[in-house]
């Protein structure tokens, strides 16, 4: 984990103490990358305890859509109690449907990401285009009215039909490596415009590309997140991204190589210093291994494409092989 070290080391050097929402000053600098051969090892910090079962706890509950705090409780993760129960901001939103609620986050959208069509049927298109939305598996909710297409006046309207259909990106991505490995367009993102105000934290890490390699059989993932609080959410979300890189790879039959990870604001917040100066002066271990229960089908090996693992899964399934690291550390998690 020296590239995690590195980059601490980075904001110390280079960074600009900011104010932000949390109230809790950060030192921030804009843009950040570290870049892991899957095949060399698992990306988890040795400088302090991983808290993998926490992390994999999380990534299952995205993996299930779960919008309820209690849900990844149960998972072992309890990192979301505070922004579900505890933010003042939250608790005041008109659209937090009680406790434990969040809201439409990220696995909401990962899984069932709504979607709608207003198609204006009286033009000439009109008639192919339903056609089409439907044959999608768009749904009629009904007649509208609407802005006129193709008039530049926006006042005035026209009749259209409305389509709904929720889309599993996730599911996407996997039925895409399958029939279409060498698209450029496999990923899947979090950052939903009509919703974020329904969700009580906007998504951090929001958008996932996966890129394969079928001469090799490999397959990689690029990882862009827009704030990342790098003393606590940084181990995590890496944790996390390789995790489901070995998942799919599993599932479609490749073996994963790169993960690549991008960061737009990566900060330390100021309570958050003397834990990571700690880190720094500690030697980092060699990185172990991730191993994936048996039970979760290879298509490497038995040819069969079953995706429905992406709900079946739990995370007794994952396990570190070989997990050395230091003594534990802990700083407060600004919400």
């Amino acid at each position: 984990m020296k590239q995690y070290l590195q980059l601490v080391q980075d904001i110390f050097d280079n960074g600009s103490w900011q104010d932000n929402r949390t109230g809790v000053r950060t030192l921030s600098i804009p843009g950040a990358m570290m870049k892991f051969d899957l095949q060399e090892g698992f990306p988890a910090v040795t400088t302090k305890k991983l808290a993998f079962k926490s992390a994999i706890g999380e990534m299952v509950g995205f993996l299930r859509g779960s919008r309820s705090a209690e849900t990844f409780r149960a998972l072992g993760c309890k990192v979301w109690d505070q922004n579900a129960n505890e933010n003042a901001q939250w608790l005041a939103n008109p659209y937090r449907l009680g406790q434990d609620d969040l809201g439409p986050v990220y696995g909401v959208q990962w899984r069932q990401w709504p979607a709608y069509k207003l198609i204006d049927t009286a033009a000439p298109e009109g008639a192919a285009q339903l056609q089409d939305a439907l044959a999608r598996g768009y749904q009629r909710i009904g007649e509208v009215n609407a802005p006129a297409a193709s008039d530049a006046n926006p006042t005035h309207t026209t009749t259209g039909t409305l389509l709904y259909k929720s889309i599993d990106q996730l599911r996407q991505c996997l039925d895409t490596i399958m029939k279409d490995p060498g698209s450029r367009r496999i990923l899947f993102h979090g950052w939903n415009w009509a919703q974020l105000e329904e969700m009580a934290l906007p998504p951090c890490h929001l958008l996932y590309q996966f890129l394969v390699n079928q001469s090799k059989r490999e397959i990689s993932l690029c990882l862009y997140i827009r704030s990342n609080d790098v003393g606590l959410g940084t181990p995590f979300n890496l944790t996390e991204g390789a995790a489901l890189l070995h998942l799919v790879g599993r599932l479609t039959g490749y073996t994963p190589r790169w993960f690549t990870y991008f960061i737009g604001d990566a900060h330390i917040y100021e309570n958050h210093v003397e834990m990571l100066q700690e880190q720094l002066r500690r030697e980092p271990l060699p990185a172990p291994q991730l191993v994936l229960s048996s039970r979760i089908p290879d298509f490497a090996q038995t040819g069969q494409y079953e995706p429905q693992w992406l709900e079946q899964i739990e995370p007794g399934d994952f396990s570190l092989q070989g997990y050395q690291h230091h003594a534990h550390l802990t700083a407060p998690m600004a919400v």
